[in-house]
């Protein structure tokens, strides 16, 4: 088995989801995992390419933002479409960063990327706050490469 195989157990997946879920209850933004063995290239420039692989630079508000894991590199990335970096500080993520990096280190990986869904969620409700109109742009599901 692979370590991407073994990066997370199926129902640890569908706690993830469900967190995507929670968080997106409250905002117009969108929130996407994606997790892969390793990138052979620097991985914010990785990051970037899966963003806009799997569409999220396709939303009405430019909301998007993808928690992306290279387990064997052991590294992560949170990337920001347009819409958000235009809007918020340079370090709007690093709180968000800070609780994936804590739970990671202690090999805690669903904690951490459910309670950075849940952290993301709110931090794009201050500034995309969800009405009425607004609709489910992207799939909540996990990908992987």
């Amino acid at each position: 088995m692979s370590k991407i195989e073994d990066f997370l157990t199926a129902q640890e997946e569908d706690s993830i989801i469900s967190a995507i879920r929670t968080a997106e209850q409250n905002t117009s933004g969108e929130i996407r995992v994606h997790i892969e063995a390793s990138s052979k290239i620097d991985p914010f420039e990785r990051a970037m390419e899966v963003f806009h692989y799997l569409k999220m630079d396709n939303t009405k508000q430019q909301n998007g933002v993808l928690i992306y894991v290279a387990v064997e590199d052991k590294t992560f990335v949170i990337y920001g479409d347009k819409g958000i970096n235009d809007v918020v500080s340079d370090d709007f993520w690093d709180s968000t960063k800070d609780i994936i990096q804590t739970h990671f280190k202690h090999g805690r990986f669903k904690e951490g990327l459910i309670e950075g869904i849940l952290k993301a969620g709110e931090q794009l409700e201050s500034h995309f706050p969800w009405i009425h109109t607004d609709q489910n742009e992207l799939p909540d599901a996990i990908s992987k490469g």
